[in-house]
């Protein structure tokens, strides 16, 4: 039984930025939109969606990125940015008509989420990095792609852990409680609120508080 956490912020917020203090081995970055990551890379492993799309034809964003995972010995993955996934799918679906495809759009993501809660070992954890859009309440919400598919899917309904990324002229951090504002959540004291954006961190907190294996390639390599 994996592990979804839902990491969301808007653009420039530091979703991306907050994987940097994982170590080579510790993490796969499936890369969704082709963009580099915003810090040198110091030997992290990223996969291009797009080129595990065309590698194996006939084969969706979605069977790939779950392909790729079953096969991986990783203890932690990352999805940047997951909402377009369900962006680009739109797309290939312009087309079509009817409203059954915002249904298919939204089973597809579900499903996704699904088999990370199924198929995955206990001790991985899978952090979907995903943009947000404020509604007409005033509130942030993880973004999809129009009501219609909202009617389908409550995406923050789908993890236990959603934290909400936002920064100030002095650094980056992350939000553990929506405080009004966010759908974030974390468990009872898990974390403090108001922490530092750092995905690395997190990780080492969540696999203490669910007494996960340790996610630590030095650990390993004694």
């Amino acid at each position: 039984m994996g592990l979804p956490v839902l990491i969301e912020g808007e653009s420039g917020s530091g979703k991306s930025r907050s994987l940097k203090n994982f170590k080579p081995g510790e993490i796969s970055i499936f890369n969704v939109a082709g963009k580099p990551l915003p810090f040198q890379n110091n030997g992290l492993a990223t996969l291009s969606v797009a080129k595990l799309v065309k590698a194996n034809k006939g084969k969706s964003r979605y069977d790939v990125i779950k392909a790729a995972m079953f096969q991986s010995k990783s203890k932690a993955f990352a999805i940047d940015d997951s909402q377009y996934l369900m962006a680009f799918d739109s797309f290939d679906k312009a087309k079509e008509l009817g409203y059954g495809k915002f249904t298919d759009m939204a089973v597809s993501f579900e499903r996704l989420i699904e088999f990370v809660i199924n198929d995955l070992p206990s001790d991985v954890i899978v952090y979907f990095l995903h943009h947000v859009e404020l509604t007409d309440g005033g509130k942030y919400k993880a973004k999809t792609i129009g009501k219609m598919l909202d009617n389908q899917l409550t995406v923050e309904g789908l993890f236990s852990i959603v934290l909400f990324c936002t920064a100030d002229e002095n650094h980056h951090y992350f939000i553990t409680q929506s405080r009004g504002i966010s759908t974030a959540k974390s468990p009872e004291d898990m974390f403090d609120d108001g922490i530092e954006n750092d995905l690395k961190f997190v990780d080492t907190k969540i696999r203490e508080y669910w007494n996960l294996t340790p996610n630590n390639t030095e650990s390993e390599e004694k």
